[in-house]
């Protein structure tokens, strides 16, 4: 401890160091976000989600859009549904997708953003 405040006193900014020492979430915290983000890391998974951005979709209707295999499908939404980005909703006997809640539409929304500039 003592070594660190030496190196943080020496530094020119070290109050700042110091204030956001305080404030920086615990690395539990920061490997939960880094693993979220990892779940957008994947170019299958983000069509599933973008063409959810637009409508809730039956797994049927998303392998039609997107060209791939309702086994695909499936299994992308199985990881995007444990990482709590989609949700289900069943009709009989069809199980419809749709984005989990509006913070994972505001993240699209702003990567979208972000990438058109």
């Amino acid at each position: 401890m003592a070594q660190q405040e030496m190196e943080l006193g020496s530094c020119c900014h070290g109050e700042v160091v110091e204030q956001l020492g305080a404030h920086m979430p615990s690395d539990e915290c920061l490997y939960d976000v880094a693993e979220l983000f990892k779940l957008f890391g994947d170019s299958t998974r983000m069509k599933i989600l973008y063409a959810l951005f637009e409508s809730e979709l039956c797994v049927c209707h998303m392998a039609q859009l997107l060209g791939l295999t309702q086994s695909a499908v499936s299994h992308q939404l199985r990881v995007l549904k444990g990482g709590r980005l989609v949700k289900p909703r069943r009709e009989g006997k069809t199980v419809y997708y749709s984005l989990a809640d509006d913070h994972v539409r505001k993240i699209i929304a702003q990567g979208m953003e972000h990438i058109m500039e």
